[in-house]
């Protein structure tokens, strides 16, 4: 949620000591080779995957390994980027109040979040390494090893991860900090075992106490959403129940073992691909040779290129850096507000969330069972939808443009843009295919993107700088860490809601409200568009999707349609200020002040909010063309 990166950003700089510099010293070293062992990672899995598509479509020798060794690369990625992550300040977290608070109230956050962080990692260490010996003796069928090669990367990255973070304690903080945590953890230890007793009495109230006080405490105070989330669900069991941590770690481990969610790493790298050779440029080029001569043209090419970069990229704030640079020149240059550019660029954003290959709806089937390839089906016509709203409200404010001096393109002009825009525009299409011909699942058909957006930039658009790939390859282990992070730590906090009785409480209470279908969906909306501006899309559909979605098909919403429906609350709330953090991110990333946008976005976020209504209250939109 943060969009800067470094190790110390939002506040509280490096010290110049002796002890510092020797924590310096050796973190600088180890991150460099956790750095090239992430890039290493991601090119394994690349090359597993689409190995095991050619050995099954091309030679009809299907590799009955690919898929063991697939995860177990997967694995070893996930809890690595975690590691490089947390060095580069990647993790996300709310960071509203820390950037408001007074010197001395940030530091007392930044100490309180290192506090939570180590102790935390510090405990979980040792249930992780039970749990390793646990699986130790089962076997993977494909590769025919231990499960432990599985399991390992659990304890190993969280050592790494609390190394590093006390190398960060060392090089920010006075040592008198250093202290004061352990002694603070000696009297947690002290603490747990007299208030077990008094908080088993208290029941649910300890769902208030842990899931709502400590996670909203935590998030508030800038602690990364994943250690909040996990930090106070092991807190939890350990405090009020007598479930073995190994239950907290299976759980971990399976929120981050689902075979589809391998797919974020690999669409992150196609998006930063896309970017790189010039692809995402080539589109804008041909929109605004058609567009750009209307009043309000480049802001109605702002919409559809967002459109159709979100369709072959899985990051958005990759989506927003690829268009933004290549159009915010040139419409400020024809008169509009730098304001109203990042309101639109932020309302874009909100407005693709549901456009395939989507990382949320990646993770919505990894934790429903909802066919990834229905929601790709189901995601393409909620957001044309919300982009007709948004041209509206564009049409509106543009219609007194000064159009003097713009030229329309020519017929020649517009069909040469279509010509070198046809290879970037057909990549969409070449995954769609891939998946309904079964050539490649949902997982692997971004294997078959990476080689054909390197192919198309190497050949085509000969833009591919080399140089680039290696932190490319970083950003997306980085990336990828910190996404699977928070769905590890969200599976266990909703396995430990589920335990609580919360969940049928929570069934209970949403199938009993009057109007039905239609008040759930209202619910559901106020809920997720909430939901969505504190904590983003991925963590709260893993705690929330197995919880709701159930309900849902038992009032009779199809589950894609109910899919959308949250999704776009959650995008609407991840960009609407003054919480919504991708708000902040289209700020930073079109170098606009975020004051002047956030009058200007309100008239979009409307026009988002009537395009979200429309599509809760008709469901063919979602499902006419499954």
């Amino acid at each position: 949620m943060d969009a800067t990166t470094g190790p110390h950003h939002a506040g509280v700089q490096a010290r110049d000591t002796a002890i510092a510099r020797l924590a310096g010293s050796i973190e600088r070293p180890l991150i460099r080779v956790l750095e090239y062992a992430a890039a290493l990672l991601v090119l394994g899995n690349v090359a597993i995957l689409l190995m095991g598509v050619v050995a099954r479509y091309v030679f009809q020798h299907p590799l009955i390994w690919t898929d063991d060794l697939a995860q177990t690369d997967f694995l070893w990625l996930g809890m690595i980027g975690s590691v490089v992550a947390l060095n580069r300040g990647e993790h996300m977290r709310m960071t509203a109040l820390l950037a408001r608070a007074k010197p001395s109230g940030r530091a007392g956050m930044e100490i309180y979040g290192a506090a939570v962080g180590l102790m935390f990692l510090a405990a979980v260490v040792q249930p992780a390494i039970e749990y390793v010996d646990e699986v130790a003796r089962l076997m993977m069928p494909g590769l025919e090893v231990s499960k432990a090669w599985l399991t390992a990367p659990l304890p190993i990255g969280f050592a790494l991860m609390f190394l590093i973070a006390s190398l960060r304690l060392f090089r920010t903080f006075p040592p008198w900090v250093g202290v004061a945590l352990i002694a603070l953890a000696g009297l947690v230890a002290w603490f747990v075992p007299m208030a077990n007793p008094y908080l088993e009495q208290l029941g649910n109230l300890n769902l208030i106490i842990f899931f709502v006080g400590l996670v909203g405490a935590s998030v508030l105070a800038g602690v990364p959403i994943s250690i909040a989330f996990a930090v106070s669900t092991f807190a939890y069991m350990v405090m009020t129940t007598d479930v073995p941590m190994l239950l907290f770690v299976g759980r971990f481990y399976e929120g981050m073992s689902h075979l589809i969610l391998m797919a974020v790493p690999l669409f992150v790298f196609l998006g930063l691909l896309i970017e790189m050779t010039g692809m995402a440029r080539a589109m804008v080029g041909f929109l605004a040779s058609l567009l750009g001569h209307i009043k309000g043209g480049l802001s109605y090419v702002l919409v559809g290129a967002m459109y159709l970069v979100s369709g072959i990229s899985g990051s958005k704030a990759a989506d927003m850096a690829a268009v933004a640079p290549a159009l915010f020149p040139e419409m400020i240059k024809r008169g509009s507000k730098p304001g109203d550019l990042v309101a639109l660029l932020a309302a874009t954003g909100a407005q693709t969330e549901t456009v395939p290959p989507s990382l949320v709806l990646i993770t919505i089937g990894s934790v429903t069972g909802v066919s990834i390839s229905a929601l790709f089906t189901g995601g393409l016509l909620p957001s044309v939808v919300l982009a007709i709203a948004l041209c509206f409200v564009v049409r509106h404010r543009y219609r007194n443009q000064d159009m003097t001096g713009i030229r329309k393109a020519t017929g020649a002009e517009v069909w040469k843009a279509f010509i070198v825009s046809l290879p970037a525009l057909a990549l969409p299409f070449v995954i769609r295919f891939m998946v309904v011909q079964g050539v490649a699942t949902a997982t692997e058909v971004s294997t078959i993107g990476i080689i054909y957006t390197m192919i198309v930039g190497i050949l085509v658009y000969r833009q591919f700088d080399w140089k680039r790939i290696v932190p490319m390859l970083v950003e997306t282990a980085s990336l990828s860490g910190a996404i699977l992070l928070i769905v590890g730590a969200a599976t266990s906090m909703a396995w430990a809601l589920t335990q609580s009785g919360f969940s049928q409480q929570l069934a209970a209470f949403m199938g009993g409200l009057p109007g039905g279908r239609f008040t759930f969906l209202a619910v559901s909306i106020v809920a997720f568009v909430v939901l969505g501006s504190v904590l983003e899309g991925i963590p709260v559909i893993v705690l929330f999707g197995p919880l709701l979605f159930p309900i849902a098909q038992t009032m009779g919403i199809h589950e894609v349609h109910y899919a959308m429906v949250t999704v776009l609350a959650m995008g609407i709330g991840l960009f609407a200020p003054p919480f919504g953090v991708g708000f902040y991110a289209a700020a930073a990333i079109g170098r606009v002040d975020p004051n002047l946008g956030i009058q200007p976005i309100m008239g979009y976020l409307l026009a988002l909010l009537i395009g979200l209504i429309v599509v809760a209250a008709i469901p063919w939109i979602s499902i006419g063309f499954l």
